[in-house]
């Protein structure tokens, strides 16, 4: 079989769990029968949950670095590692209902390069073992001998990187003790973040090799029907400020023009405070064509708890994803009451 065909394939069956686009995002929304759900109060085991979940429909690890060159240039670095089930088990071979896809890119002053990976369970060519940790996918991978010290790489046509990842702050739970709340109507994932990675190493661009320092932000999430079926994409906001002080928070789009919100206060030592639906607020202030499509890429965001008011810009407003289903990702810069650089993820924009 040759690589086009076979990749097509793939790729089907990578949409099949999330048929009826109109069922939230991607499909998120639809019905999730026969799927483990989330519940609240849950009780996480480490190493154990930094693996797969294949009882649950969706799953990622997500990773976005802000990084700087020796000349001041500021770059963008993304890695994520998505399971989407056909079936809530696991098999030998090719019978495996368990389908996985990786997306990587590189974001830099006037450029955005992305690449994308498709794998079948159950052959050896993708998934995540815990002890030592490893998450891979043909040859990317994001591995070490723990969750807290890992060695990053990926690369596409025009890039590749190599990053040395070490934690120095605690996993961060999002909503109830990782029980975050997507909708008026109770989904809700599993939701957790290490956001305290240092990192350094080289991202290779074309015949040029850049040394690099920065930080990254890590999420994990799991579920089986993170949306409501009215909604319809959403901003996704990881802001790391100069004072020590991080936020995640975002807004999911409602068919009705509404928004459900969340946020996570953490403070420099760890300690998270979960905001609820309406604490958080985002408005957009410039829309750019990227892509054939008006996409917002000047924010004015607020958490008014925690005296934040800030515009959070695209640093290179062209991050376009053009993978299996696009999307916007790309690197911000933070100004007004706080100060900082960060990530922002949007969906949803036809």
């Amino acid at each position: 079989m040759s690589v086009r065909p076979f990749a097509f394939i793939l790729l089907i069956l990578m949409l099949m769990p999330v048929q009826g686009i109109t069922q939230g995002f991607a499909g998120l929304g639809s019905d999730a029968e026969g799927f483990a759900i989330p519940q609240p109060d849950p009780q996480f085991e480490f190493p154990a949950d930094h693996g797969a979940h294949p009882e649950y429909r969706i799953e990622w690890w997500y990773l976005t670095a802000n990084l700087s060159g020796p000349d001041g240039a500021l770059y963008g670095v993304q890695w994520t590692l998505f399971r989407s089930a056909l079936a809530p088990e696991t098999r030998q071979g090719w019978e495996d209902p368990q389908i996985w896809f990786a997306h990587a890119a590189v974001t830099t002053p006037n450029a955005h390069y992305v690449a994308e990976r498709l794998a079948r369970g159950g052959i050896g060519q993708a998934g995540v073992e815990v002890a030592p940790f490893r998450a891979c996918i043909d040859d990317w991978e994001m591995a070490g001998p723990d969750f807290d010290t890992m060695r990053l790489s990926a690369s596409g046509p025009e890039f590749r990187y190599d990053l040395d990842l070490k934690a120095q702050g605690p996993l961060v739970f999002h909503g109830a003790g990782g029980f975050s709340v997507k909708s008026a109507e109770g989904q809700a994932s599993y939701y957790y973040s290490q956001p305290f990675f240092e990192v350094s190493g080289v991202l290779s661009l074309g015949d040029k090799d850049v040394p690099v320092t920065g930080s990254a932000w890590l999420d994990r999430e799991w579920s089986s029907q993170p949306l409501s079926d009215n909604q319809s994409g959403w901003d996704w906001f990881s802001l790391s400020f100069d004072s020590g002080d991080k936020m995640m928070g975002f807004l999911l789009r409602q068919t009705d023009g509404t928004f459900f919100s969340s946020a996570t206060w953490i403070a420099p030592d760890g300690t998270a405070t979960a905001f609820p639906d309406g604490a958080f607020r985002a408005e957009p202030l410039t829309q750019t064509e990227v892509a054939g499509r008006s996409v917002p890429t000047r924010w004015q965001v607020k958490l008014p708890d925690k005296g934040v008011d800030v515009t959070v810009e695209a640093a290179f407003p062209q991050a376009w994803m053009a993978v299996s289903l696009p999307y916007w990702e790309g690197p911000v810069t933070i100004k007004g009451s706080h100060e900082g650089r960060g990530y922002l993820e949007m969906t949803g924009y036809e």
